[in-house]
């Protein structure tokens, strides 16, 4: 089973990764409804990080697609 740490820094690494080779996505993570919790004050357990790091991924699936890197 992950712990919270193990989901917190895969998505550390992703979102590196993603800023390194992919800045032009990288700018538009925080403006993703994906990313933009509903709750006030969301609880951060390991489901919901979980939840994040998938859509992370998802987001960045799609977007290699439509989007040759150079």
């Amino acid at each position: 089973m992950k712990t919270l740490q193990d989901i917190e820094n895969q998505i550390i690494r992703l979102t590196t990764s993603i800023e390194v080779n992919y800045p032009e996505l990288y700018a538009n993570l925080d403006e993703n409804p994906i990313t933009i919790p509903t709750e006030i004050h969301p609880d951060m357990d390991v489901a919901i990080m979980e939840e994040y790091l998938e859509s992370l991924k998802e987001i960045l699936k799609e977007y290699t697609k439509t989007h040759n890197k150079k």
